[in-house]
């Protein structure tokens, strides 16, 4: 795994030289963009709005446009100095019961892995977590933007799990969401019993992507001349009016 950062961990006055690794991968099929009459590869160019030209990646650099015309080019060095601190530290502000949060927030996982240097005083932090039982909520700056996140243990592995700020997720209150005037007791009831039903212990290996290996399937049969056939139905929405039908019908499948 290639380090994305290195910095230190901020616990009180106690600093962990740390490097921070991408935790997760997502399996995707690498596609290629065609021209559709003849399959030509698609090409996408850095060109220049003004005169047309295409532009080397080692001469563009990056500007705020403040007002019409004139831009303030920013450099890497600009970037760190609005912080310095925060582009070399994930500084611990508190510690909080994980529960506390709700999963909307969540966004993206990080290992953190410790400097030779730093070994005794990450395992300090990692079991004083565990035995709080509690995550630290700690701030950095990744690839010019400031981040908040969850320091937690995963494996024995102190991670850093990325969260949205407030502001970022969008206010509800312009849905079109139902009350729980609309459905009775017994609906509820069976619905919980239906619940309980499917419910078990949480194993994540059991869990796959299964998308993608259809769309290579797909991809086999029409190298190969083949007609695809659509797999399964889309599925049509139930009617208000039989929903206690179709949950009795569902408890009588999943015990069978």
């Amino acid at each position: 795994m290639k380090a994305l950062w290195k910095g230190s961990i901020s616990f009180g006055l106690v600093n962990i030289p740390v490097k921070l690794y991408s935790a997760s991968q997502s399996h995707t099929l690498d596609l290629d963009m065609l021209r559709k009459g003849d399959l030509c590869q698609v090409r996408f160019a850095r060109v220049c709005r003004d005169d047309g030209k295409e532009i080397p990646y080692e001469n563009i650099v990056k500007g705020y446009k403040y007002k019409e015309g004139d831009y303030v080019v920013l450099t890497d060095k600009d970037f760190e100095s609005a912080s310095v601190e925060k582009s070399h530290t994930i500084d611990i502000l508190h510690f909080v019961n994980e529960k506390e949060i709700d999963p909307v927030y969540f966004e993206k996982p990080y290992f953190l892995e410790p400097e030779r240097s730093g070994t005794k005083s990450y395992a300090l932090l990692r079991e004083a977590i565990k035995q709080t039982k509690k995550a630290g909520i700690g701030r950095f700056v990744l690839k010019n933007r400031e981040h908040i996140g969850l320091l937690r243990i995963f494996d024995d592995v102190i991670v850093f799990n990325q969260i949205r700020f407030y502001d970022e997720v969008r206010d509800t209150t312009e849905l079109s969401i139902p009350t729980s005037k609309q459905v009775t007791k017994k609906e509820i009831d069976m619905a919980v019993d239906l619940i309980k039903q499917l419910s078990k212990k949480y194993n994540p290996k059991e869990y796959k992507d299964t998308y993608v290996d259809e769309l290579k399937k797909i991809i086999t049969k029409k190298a190969k001349g083949q007609k695809i056939k659509p797999k399964g139905k889309e599925p049509k929405p139930s009617s208000a009016g039989n929903l206690m039908k179709l949950l009795k019908q569902s408890m009588k499948s999943k015990a069978a």
